[in-house]
């Protein structure tokens, strides 16, 4: 029942609009989010490679449908122990979304971690510049290619995603069981 307290007459057109969301490629706002970010004077440091990116349509699809799958005797239960509206929420949906979590926090920090545009274009030093930004330039060919760096450096960029993974994996593969029983 709290999902539906919260609701209101407008929630139908609000899922549309994040869903239109959706469909909008991200490169498409690039100029845009570029003007945005000067604007707010953040050109050429770490918060204006995240800032375009802090709210996703795809996370609030996939928590939605996690939520709207929670069974509702697990609420009505938590409802005849006392539970409030917020108390459901942090002590029923929080903990059964755990999977969902994780499993979107991968993909999405993979994604992100991969993206070389955005970067490229908000960020001018190399203070700022992310680990795949630095690669390519690392490996212009004006300088002089050196493949054994070039690869070493791969793999030391390619680490943490792996890493992140391997800690993760159960929660991962989980959610997406989980997704597959529904």
């Amino acid at each position: 029942m709290p999902l539906r307290a919260l609701r209101s007459g407008g929630s139908g057109i609000a899922f549309a609009l994040v869903l239109l969301q959706l469909m909008i490629m991200p490169d498409v706002l690039i100029v845009e989010n570029y003007r945005m970010i000067g604007k707010l004077g953040l050109l050429d440091t770490i918060p204006a490679i995240a800032l375009p990116y802090l709210a996703s349509a795809f996370g609030i699809f996939l928590l939605r449908q996690t939520f709207k799958s929670v069974p509702q005797e697990l609420v009505e239960a938590a409802r005849v122990e006392g539970a409030g509206p917020l108390q459901i929420l942090w002590k029923v949906y929080v903990p059964l979304a755990r999977p969902t979590y994780v499993a979107f926090g991968l993909v999405s920090v993979s994604y992100h971690w991969n993206n070389f545009l955005w970067p490229l274009i908000v960020t001018n030093s190399v203070e700022s510049r992310p680990l795949t930004v630095g690669l390519a330039v690392f490996g212009a060919p004006e300088t002089g290619v050196d493949w054994s760096i070039i690869t070493a450096a791969t793999v030391m960029t390619m680490a943490p995603l792996l890493i992140a993974f391997l800690l993760f994996q159960r929660q991962f593969v989980q959610s997406f069981m989980r997704a597959g029983i529904r």
